[in-house]
């Protein structure tokens, strides 16, 4: 296992020991870096696809107002 040193500020370490107080600091601070590394993982999928998104849409055909209006109606009982 590795070790990792990271500068916080005194109150959010305070804070930290005050809230976690008890449980293993080492096993919280993992599950919270994990949470991150997942949580900015996702935002990055996210990104990636909406611009595969835009990239699609510059090859899609073009529709006017009229033809979508149409497409509504034809679709209708």
């Amino acid at each position: 296992m590795s070790t990792v040193n990271f500068s916080v500020p005194e109150d959010i370490k305070a804070a930290f020991n005050i809230t976690f107080e008890g449980q293993n600091k080492s096993a919280v601070i993992a599950d919270l870096m994990r949470e991150a590394v997942e949580r900015a993982q996702s935002q990055q999928r996210n990104k990636d696809a909406f611009q595969r998104i835009l990239k699609r849409r510059q090859h899609a055909p073009s529709v006017t107002e009229a033809q979508l209006r149409s497409a509504r109606e034809e679709g209708r009982p």
